[in-house]
């Protein structure tokens, strides 16, 4: 392993305020995608509607970040990081108050295009923040700068899984059990299915809607602060010689699809866990500290990585980080019962370096004129979380493939995932040598 000498600051004094403001963001959208999450069992159940189809939450959750990528950066790259922030919030305060009518017509359509307007706004902020952040200091200590903003990530996370732990999933009348453990709101007449599915859908409505007053603050904060102007906005943007160079570059153009396969694992990891868990008689409720101790072990490693990078190649490190989840995954498809669990909940300590590493590896030599174009197609990779879950719904939906839980066999997916992070962390490590 290559030790790194980095003399830089990691944060220089004058961009304090600023590091300060736009690392709060990454908190904001953690939030937004973990209280999400075990939001999909919930719909499965007070919806009464296959895995398969629940995972729509996390198409349309996704999908946004698809549409949304591209445009947000000649967006910004017209105007300035800071009009990208504004609009980013502006959008997900939209798209939380949306839940209001969403709730009230219970129509699970509804609640699929107020998550993917929500994430109109979420593409903005990460097509900006990332980029953002890089930015704010020298180009050598740009990987281990992102990766400390990025370690507020899961703090948000942590909150969004607390309230869905402590608020939203407990208070579900539907989830309620009999002695056997068996949910019994199917069993129900359709009027009391009605009025348990008016309250549940109240219940999982208020949290979005608090939220999208803490966004509406952030947009006022951000509004009034003076934020320094990095970059090449205001240049006039020549797209062909933009999209070649950047698919000239290999680490970049690899760093893409490295990007898909991870984002596809970890939001695959992080939304099953709780069906994992139902599979073994645990309600959604309990299940859901199972990914918070994930959480709480991702957030730990984050900063052990950080810390590790100033002295461990980054490219190492993701691989080594690779071959840890990989092996976890592994676990959590052969081992039944509370040791695949465990397994489960250990590969996102595997998970806390993947998304910035690959993040600032990719950009780390793309010209800066081409960074904001580029850093979009990197959050665009995002898509990868809104195809594969359905994947995996479907494979979970089938119960059991030859005698073994399809739960357990439906990991296969994010285990492909892992190998295809451990390649690109190595190849780009032989690439640089």
């Amino acid at each position: 392993m290559d030790r790194k000498k980095t003399t830089a600051p990691l944060v220089e004094k004058k961009y304090l305020i600023p590091f300060i403001l736009i690392t709060s963001l990454f908190a904001l959208w953690g939030f937004a995608n973990d209280i999400t999450n075990p939001m999909v069992a919930a719909f499965q159940t007070v919806m009464e509607i296959s895995a398969a189809k629940a995972s729509m939450i996390q198409f349309a959750f996704y999908g946004g970040y698809a549409t949304m990528a591209v445009p947000a950066a000649l967006f910004i790259q017209k105007y300035s990081y800071k009009s990208g922030i504004l609009l980013g919030l502006a959008l997900y305060a939209v798209g939380a108050f949306l839940f209001i009518p969403a709730a009230a017509y219970q129509e699970f359509t509804f609640f699929c295009i107020s998550l993917y307007v929500l994430t109109f706004g979420l593409a903005f902020l990460e097509t900006t923040a990332n980029p953002y952040i890089l930015s704010l200091g020298a180009k050598e200590s740009s990987t281990r700068r992102l990766n400390l903003s990025q370690a507020f990530n899961p703090m948000g996370s942590l909150s969004g899984m607390a309230v869905a732990s402590l608020i939203v999933l407990p208070n579900l009348w539907s989830d309620r059990r009999n002695e056997a453990g068996e949910i019994i709101f199917p069993l129900l007449s359709e009027a009391e299915k009605a009025d348990i599915r008016l309250h549940d859908l109240a219940v999982i409505r208020d949290p979005y809607v608090a939220l999208g007053l803490v966004v509406l603050c952030m947009f006022i904060i951000i509004l009034l602060a003076k934020m320094p102007k990095t970059g090449h906005q205001g240049e006039k943007i020549k797209l062909k010689d933009i999209l070649s160079r950047l698919w000239h570059n290999t680490i970049y153009r690899e760093g893409v699809v490295a990007q898909m396969f991870y984002v596809a694992a970890q939001i695959m990891v992080w939304t099953f866990i709780i069906q994992y868990a139902d599979n073994l008689g645990i309600d959604k409720a309990t299940a859901q500290w199972y990914n918070i101790l994930a959480m709480g072990m991702f957030l730990c490693s984050r900063f052990i990585s950080t810390f590790l990078m100033k002295y461990v190649n980054t490219r190492v490190l993701l691989s080594i980080f690779g071959i840890g989840a990989t092996l976890a995954t592994l676990g959590s498809i052969l081992f039944v019962g509370y040791a695949g669990l465990y397994c489960l909940v250990a590969i996102s300590a595997f998970m806390s370096l993947m998304f910035p590493t690959i993040y600032g590896i990719a950009l780390e030599n793309v010209d800066s004129r081409d960074t904001s174009l580029g850093a979009a197609f990197l959050i665009m990779a995002i898509v990868g979380g809104a195809l594969m879950p359905p994947m995996q719904g479907l494979i979970i939906d089938m119960g059991t493939i030859w005698g073994h839980p399809a739960v357990n066999v439906s990991f296969v997916l994010p285990l492909i995932c892992f190998l295809v992070v451990t390649l690109y962390g190595y190849r780009a490590y032989r690439i640089r040598q």
